[in-house]
């Protein structure tokens, strides 16, 4: 087992670890809520989801933008006005929607899984695109359970984590925000990721539930580290003001998603670097 530490206990199913403005960002999908935690260790409540926050990033003006999964909608950070919808994905896709990424020039990019959670699996997932204009098109299909999703820094490459076909997925950026076709970032060798962030210095780590662990693996699937935990991990996040601290999202699977079991949830920190 590693050494990593309980920075936060008590979460109901925490996900969407994101490091932002010095700070780790974290979702309880059950408590319904988007939260900060700070270096000194306090966690302060940032806003309420009124459906289930899944997952949320920044665009380039600070403000924030949040999936609701299953209402197939995107919200967006307004001052003074709280959440306010963004974009309708209905369109594209009636099943629950997941991961967000955004891209440096505005675009959003945003995944839904293809099936229902209780239905049977199918490679139905799909990446809708939302422009700054408002436009919402679907950019790429065929996923095997799209999950966590990643721009590159130079903005020229989006990753997305296919569950279940344990594997890290890379789709070239085009000029107009289009995706060009997917190519084999990592086999993971029948793992099954969730979350995804950078390592610094090109490798990426994942989360993984059923293995109860977090992975660092280069390009092509080389396994770098591996970070063993006693809960299913289901996100991840490198920060520190060095870069050097790895956020662990983690809790007790399936009994997380159960509204009257225990609060099994945690935010777990392990110096990397």
């Amino acid at each position: 087992m590693s050494d990593a530490k309980t920075l936060v206990s008590g979460l109901g199913m925490g996900e969407s670890a994101r490091w932002h403005g010095s700070e780790l960002w974290f979702a309880d999908w059950l408590a319904g809520t988007i939260s900060a935690l700070d270096a000194a260790g306090n966690v302060r409540r940032v806003t309420g989801v009124p459906s289930t926050p899944i997952c949320f990033d920044w665009l380039p003006d600070g403000r924030m933008a949040v999936v609701s999964g299953s209402d197939a909608a995107v919200l967006l950070e307004v001052p003074h006005a709280g959440l306010v919808p963004l974009a309708d994905l209905h369109g594209i896709s009636e099943y629950p929607w997941n991961e967000i990424a955004v891209h440096p020039a505005g675009n959003i990019y945003v995944n839904g899984i293809g099936y229902d959670y209780s239905g049977e699996s199918a490679d139905n997932g799909a990446i809708a695109l939302i422009r700054p204009d408002g436009s919402v098109e679907q950019v790429a299909g065929g996923l095997a359970f799209p999950n966590g999703m990643l721009v590159s820094g130079d903005g020229s490459t989006l990753v997305v984590a296919e569950s279940n076909a344990g594997r890290l997925t890379a789709f070239p950026i085009r000029e107009d925000g289009s995706l060009g076709a997917g190519s084999l970032w990592a086999d993971l060798a029948g793992g099954a990721p969730d979350g995804i962030c950078w390592d610094g210095t090109g490798g990426i780590w994942f989360a993984e539930v059923p293995g109860e662990r977090c992975v660092r693996v280069a390009q092509g699937g080389s396994v770098l580290e591996t970070i063993q935990l006693d809960q299913g991990c289901f996100s991840c996040a490198a920060g520190g003001e060095d870069g050097g601290l790895l956020f662990m999202m983690t809790a007790q699977w399936p009994q997380a998603m159960d509204p009257a079991a225990k609060r099994t949830g945690h935010v777990m920190g392990l110096r990397v670097k």
